[in-house]
This record gives structure tokens, sequence and C-alpha cells, in this order.
């Protein structure tokens, strides 16, 4: 996994610490084990070399995205890859990349894969995923939502598949799934990046969604990745004092709104009215002044996307397929779009005539202040909750979000602390468009002030004892190669999982390591010792095991089997199962299987 975030990356290709040679396959392999649900589909080998071969003669300084991996929401075209929007029954083949696909490629980044989402762009839970796929799980916590839609691109960039993502957003999807998954979503001005390639939610409102780990890396996508596009009827031309020069996190005085107290909406989640609190008390500490104004308009705006013509956009892209095979549409979504048939040309026009009105109360409201602030979700709802009352719960992740694409609002969703439930939780920076580059000022300067580590790269453990105050403690680690019984799957795998242990990533050994099948049993055990005359590659998992129950695991691992240190493949010296050369008498040599597993089959 990636433990840095894009800038750092690029750093280390600089230096050679980090090679995209070695690391990529190592990302890619890591993926393919994935127990998150949060891809759809990856790019084989094949096409990966393809990529890497681009790179050849290119270095960080010809290619500003030198062999960074990123990940693309799957109702956004890749070359090479079905574009599903989560639905089998829509899948096609895309002869050419989205427009800012293409951008991102031409500057050196390479895509993984496509992620999983809320089927059509139509949800803010991660849950409407029809097998076999189904409900992507959240990076800190799978027992909660990932939210939606862009729910793997979330968490594929969180656990550290990839460095940065593509998401979209046309009610909140690009934010929500980065707050509860501890990112940064930014939800850029409409048309600043293009939607050619993009398949559409609601055609007049859907933006092209950037997650990262930081406010830093998302300002370096946008930069590549806001171009008019004059095949786009909706991109529309950036400002001058919206250009790359105008990111500056030295930002000293600022006001900034927040709703009224009445229109704060936490559904009864004492700890994220807290952690509210908390960021608006931190914005208060790196220059903030705090005002109140009435958010009344914005809300009243906010309604007009599920219960107005809008939601007839989304009739429109999947018509003939609900016409036809209605069966092959997720039936929350069904329910959801349906009823748009029935709507008139008269509702319409009466929509537009009020969204009209609330764009020009909002315009003034804007004005009132530096930048706007709401929670970006009120809470954060389990995945089966959500599947027992799924419209009522996905419209109170909505209730800050729905408003902003219907009033032409740009925003950085900043992660700035923890739910109860373990779960991410953050604010929204938003203003008027073409404002991009403040919101991610001011977010840069925010998360400097909060340091707080992002995405699920470090596994917190709330102390429950100080829930007053919601701290989080973080849960210190060791990865450890395993070779034998105790790979995933295999009888002595219980002892990593009964300690908290969790898999990371399936890779190989060195080159220089041999393989033994040591005589006894039951269970059957293997031996890896080192050679580097004779020794092969290896294949192995890492797990991530509690350091607390690194001990215990250790003292029951039987001679002639240790813990030593053993080399992957890409370079990297990890704990691992070592064995003494005195366990040898009678094993078998099985070093030419490549692996334990591969052995075992062949008995």
């Amino acid at each position: 996994m990636i433990q840095q975030s894009l800038l750092s990356l690029l750093d280390d290709y600089r230096d050679g610490t980090q090679d995209p040679i070695k690391l990529l396959p190592a990302l890619l392999a890591a993926a393919r084990s994935d127990q998150h649900k949060c891809w759809i589909s990856l790019i084989d080998d094949k096409q990966l070399t393809a990529y890497l071969m681009k790179l050849e003669g290119e270095t960080p300084k010809t290619l500003p995205l030198y062999g960074i991996p990123f990940a693309v929401k799957d109702n956004i075209d890749l070359a090479g890859l079905p574009t599903t929007a989560a639905c089998p029954g829509f899948s096609y083949e895309p002869t050419e990349s989205a427009t800012v696909v293409q951008l991102l490629i031409d500057a050196g980044a390479i895509p993984l894969g496509k992620t999983n989402m809320d089927q059509f762009a139509t949800g803010l839970v991660g849950v409407r995923s029809p097998e076999p796929w189904g409900a992507c799980k959240n990076s800190l916590n799978p027992d909660m939502i990932s939210g939606g839609s862009s729910s793997g691109s979330a968490v594929a960039l969180a656990l550290g598949y990839v460095a940065f993502s593509l998401g979209t957003d046309t009610a909140g999807s690009g934010r929500v799934p980065a707050a509860l998954n501890n990112l940064v979503g930014l939800k850029p001005s409409k048309g600043l990046i293009s939607t050619k390639g993009v398949v559409p939610a609601c055609a007049s409102l859907d933006c092209v969604s950037i997650f990262a780990l930081n406010s830093e890396d998302a300002n370096c996508v946008l930069n590549i990745a806001a171009q008019f596009d004059q095949a786009d009827p909706w991109s529309r031309k950036n400002t001058y004092s919206n250009g790359p020069r105008y990111f500056n996190s030295s930002i000293t005085d600022f006001s900034f709104a927040v709703p009224e107290h009445d229109q704060l909406e936490f559904f009864g989640d004492a700890c994220a009215q807290n952690e509210f609190q908390k960021a608006c008390a931190a914005l208060e500490k790196i220059g903030g002044q705090k005002i109140t104004v009435d958010f009344s308009s914005l809300f009243d705006a906010a309604k007009l996307l599920y219960q107005g013509p809008w939601v007839a956009e989304r009739y429109l892209i999947i018509q003939n397929l609900l016409e036809s095979q209605a069966d092959k549409v997720h039936p929350v979504i069904r329910q959801i779009v349906e009823p748009a048939k029935h709507l008139t040309a008269l509702e319409t026009f009466a929509a537009q005539y009020t969204l009209k009105t609330f764009k020009q109360t909002s315009e003034t409201l804007i004005k009132q202040a530096d930048v706007f602030v709401t929670p970006t979700a009120g809470t954060c709802f389990s995945i089966d909750e959500v599947n027992t009352n799924p419209i009522e719960l996905n419209s109170k992740l909505g209730y800050y979000t729905n408003f902003m694409n219907l009033l032409d609002l740009a925003a950085v969703a900043t992660p700035t602390g923890f739910l109860d439930t373990q779960v991410g939780f953050g604010i929204t920076l938003f203003s008027a468009a073409m404002n991009d580059k403040y919101l991610l000022s001011l977010s840069t300067k925010l998360q400097d002030h909060l340091a707080i580590d992002p995405g699920a790269l470090s596994l917190f453990k709330h102390n429950q004892k100080n829930s007053q105050t919601t701290s989080l403690v973080p849960q210190e680690t060791v990865q450890l190669i395993v070779c034998g019984a105790h790979l995933a799957g295999l009888p002595l795998n219980w002892q990593l999982t009964e300690r908290g242990g969790r898999f990371v990533e399936k890779t190989q050994s060195a080159k220089g390591y041999k393989l033994y099948a040591l005589a006894g049993g039951p269970p059957l055990r293997p031996g890896m010792v080192v050679d580097k005359n004779a020794g092969q590659h290896i294949e192995i998992e890492i797990w991530q095991l509690p350091m607390t129950e690194f001990g215990s695991f250790v003292a029951a691992i039987p001679a002639p089997l240790g813990i030593g240190k053993v080399q992957t493949a890409d370079g990297r010296w990890l704990p691992g199962f070592i064995c003494e050369a005195s366990g040898l008498e009678g094993a078998e040599d099985i070093t030419n299987f490549g692996g334990w597993r591969n052995w075992l089959a062949s008995k």
C-alpha cells in the first residue's frame, strides 16, 4: 500500500527511493485481494506494462504525474475497461477515455482500475451496487457505510491502493464518502473539469470530483484536470483569479459563516455535533472569524433536487433500460427515478423559476463571508441500517450537500476528526463558483493545523474512557510476512485474525529463498530459508497485526520456525517466518512450486 501523499511519492521517484516499475505491480496485486469491495474492474498485467512503458525516457520533471497510480469511478470512461455505472445490464466498452482521464494519463498518471459506486450515481450511501460487487465497506469500519455514490474511489484511496482518485458529484457523491473515509473531496465549480466521457446522473449538475489525502494533492490534480473542453457543452473556462498561481495556504484573516443553531442537524449524533464545534474552533485558531447566517434559502433549494424535476435527468439516461429491462436497475433507484416519467413541462418550468429565485438569494448570501462552513455529513449509519431504511437515511446524508450543485457553488470536504463509530468526520468549505483555489488553500491551512493522519493508512482505536473529548488513540501495528499455514484460508490463519490481524497484500519474496515442506504435522507446515545461490521468488502474504498481540503470536511459534527479517520482491525488509537449518531434516524441497498453496494443490 502507498503510505504517503501524491507529492511525497513524486519526491521519492525523484530521489530514487521509489520506482513505479516496482511499486505499481505490487499495488495492483494488493488491489486484486481487496476485501472492502471497492473495485469493479482492474487493469491486467499487460495493460499495466503498456502504461509503464510510456514512462520510459520520462521523469517527474517532464511528466507532472509521473507514475502516480489513480482510480476511476465506474461511470467515467477508461479505454480498455468496461463502463458499467454499477449496472451489468448497462455495461459498454468505451473506445476512448473520458477527457479528464486522458489528461491525467498524458501527465504520467496510471489508472489501476474502475471503482464501485451507487448504481447510476444515485445515492450517498455506497450500498446500491448489485452483485457481483455489492456494498462497498467503509475503510475505517467495515460495518459502516462508505458513503456514495463515489464509494469505491474514496475507499481505494483511503486504503492506499492509489495516490488519488476520481469520482463524480451531483448531490454530494464526492464529498460524503470523502468525509466518512477521512479524505479531502474537491467538488469543483461546475464545468471546470470536463464531463465528456462521463455517464450522466443529472447532466446539468454533474461535476467530476477529486479525492486526495490532502488539499495540496487535490490542487496538483486540479491543475492538470481543469482544462476547457470544446467537445463538452457543459465545459466552461477557468477565471484568471482561480488559476494555479492562486493556491496559497498563507491565508491570514478570513470570515466564515455557519448555519443558525436551529438549522444545524446531527440526527441525534452528539459526537458529530461536538466534532463540528471543534472544527469551527480550529478555524478560529488559524485566523477565522465566525459569523452565523440564515441558511434557509440554501436548504430550501436542496429540496428541489429530488422533489423537483431534476430527477427526470436521472430517468433520461436509463430510460431505455427502465422501459425494457427494469429488473436490471437496482430496486431503490427504480423507486427514486420512475415517478419522473409523470412530470410535466409545467412543473419543470415552475421549478426552474423557483431555483432562479434561490440562486439570486444565495448570490447575495454568499457575499456575507469569505467562506461558508457546514458539516459534510451530520452523522454516519451502518450498512444494515441503510439496507433497512434506504431512502430516509440517504436523505439525511444529503442535508448539507444537495443544494451546492443546484446553486453553482464550489466546495472542498475537509477531514477534521472521527465519530464514535471510528469513521471519519469532516466539514465542507464552500463559496461561489471559481473560488476553488481559495477553498483548497484554506483547507490546506486547516489540515496543517489539525495534523490528522489521512485515510485509513493509520488504524485508530477510539478511547471509550475519554469519549467526552472524542479522543482517538493510534493503534500501533506491525507488518508480518507469512508463507504457509498462516496464509488466508489455511488452518492456522485464525491465529492472526483472532488477534485482530488484517490482510494487507499478496506478493513475492525477493529472489534468494528456498521453501521446504517440513516433516511431521498436522498441520502441514513449510520452512523458508535463505539460499542466495539456488533460491527463488516465493509467494507470500503480508498481514498487519496489533503490536500488543505480536508478542503472544511469536511466543506460540514452535521450533524450528521463528521470526526474522524477510526481503520482499520490491526490496522491503519485514518481520517474517524463517526456518532453522536443523529443522530441514526429513523435509521436502518444494521451491520449484513457487509457494505453499501451489504445493498443497499438487497433493
